[in-house]
């Protein structure tokens, strides 16, 4: 005599046996807008169908959606940066990607479905974007679609990512102004009564970023042993001033140069003076590089003095960026090896330092070019 199979459990699923001898099951399934439905599934025989509830229920169980129809655009982006970029990300990659999200992407795409999406709706929607814009926001643009698509094809959503077929669009590379040694000298000069006159050294110094600046705590700066680690900055993100993890979530310890020692001895002064000045309404932080109460600076205010500064001095305008590529540029000069300057610069490959940071000066060019001479004379004879 045979027995019926036992119930599963709710939430479970059921399976059934339909009128054409195939087998049936459903599971309610979380969709990409956070509701749930029911998701159906076929199989010839019962255990078939059996193994397809059981895969349809642990997506269930790890919170990842399976449409009951073709997802659009519209729903699976926002899903995307809610619930996969957010909690991964840098809140600085988050903003960023929304941004383009909501003005671009869904505007352009929205109303596509992921199946649906072709190579030809994204090479329009990059043109439009790029007309309206920029080349280099189509681009980014591009990269934003294409991480979210991956991201579709991993969950299972779709079967391959039509925006990998796509070019991103051509945009000319940034080439950032360098200031010669002379300029350098000079901007030292007329910085040395600014507040900020320790930042700008460790910026030329050791090509540190502005965040990791306005970042830098005084338990991490060793004047001592001349050392200086570097494992935090500061970002501003849609109003909020926060703390985070440096970029490539890299820390690292680095010699302190002589000519930066000074300055942060003078700093670590007048800060002691400041906090006296303000009595009860200074905020304690640590922090290296403060207002006159204590609080964090703002990035934006160490670009402002840097370009006063720069315009006092007679200097072309370069951002503070550039004197962080000055300093991949110095080191080269000194013929410092590229892997030692990447972990200076905190650089997460080395080919950042040789491609993006490190201009080769003409005085360099020359001497390789008389050092080819001296070789092919010194064959001839």
């Amino acid at each position: 005599m045979m027995t019926s199979r036992k119930r599963n459990p709710n939430g479970a699923g059921t399976i059934t046996k339909r009128k054409d001898g195939r087998y049936q099951c459903a599971v309610y399934v979380l969709q990409p807008d956070s509701t749930r439905a029911r998701k159906f599934a076929y199989g010839k025989t019962w255990a078939e169908c059996d193994t397809k509830r059981r895969e349809l229920l642990d997506k269930v169980d790890q919170g990842v959606p399976v449409p009951t129809r073709s997802a659009k655009l519209a729903e699976w982006l926002p899903y995307w940066l809610e619930h996969i970029v957010k909690p991964q990300r840098k809140r600085t990659t988050y903003a960023k990607y929304e941004t383009h999200v909501r003005l671009y992407l869904v505007p352009q795409v929205g109303k596509k479905s992921l199946e649906k999406l072709s190579a030809r709706d994204v090479r329009t929607a990059l043109a439009r974007i790029a007309k309206a814009t920029t080349a280099a926001t189509a681009k980014e643009s591009h990269r934003v679609l294409r991480s979210a698509i991956t991201a579709a094809c991993r969950d299972e959503l779709i079967t391959r990512n039509v925006v990998q077929l796509v070019e991103a669009p051509t945009v000319e590379p940034y080439e950032g102004r360098l200031w010669t040694l002379d300029q350098t000298l000079t901007f030292i000069m007329a910085a040395r009564r600014d507040p900020l006159y320790a930042a700008f050294m460790l910026a030329v110094g050791l090509g540190l970023r502005r965040g990791e600046l306005v970042g830098l705590r005084w338990q991490d700066v060793d004047l001592d042993a001349r050392t200086i680690y570097v494992r935090k900055q500061r970002q501003r993100v849609r109003g909020e001033n926060y703390e985070d993890s440096t970029k490539n979530r890299r820390k690292r310890a680095l010699p302190l140069p002589a000519l930066c020692v000074a300055p942060l001895r003078w700093q670590r002064l007048r800060q002691q003076a400041m906090r006296a000045k303000a009595g009860g309404a200074w905020q304690a932080s640590d922090l290296v590089f403060t207002t006159r109460t204590g609080r964090p600076i703002e990035g934006s205010n160490v670009l402002r003095s840097f370009y006063r500064l720069t315009d006092r001095a007679g200097l072309p305008r370069i951002r503070v960026h550039d004197a962080r590529h000055g300093a991949a540029t110095l080191l080269a000069v000194g013929n410092v090896h590229p892997r030692v300057a990447m972990k200076i610069l905190g650089h997460s490959k080395i080919s950042v330092t040789m491609d993006v940071y490190t201009h080769v000066p003409d005085e360099l060019m020359r001497e390789a070019v008389a050092h080819m001479d001296r070789m092919l004379g010194h064959r001839r004879r």
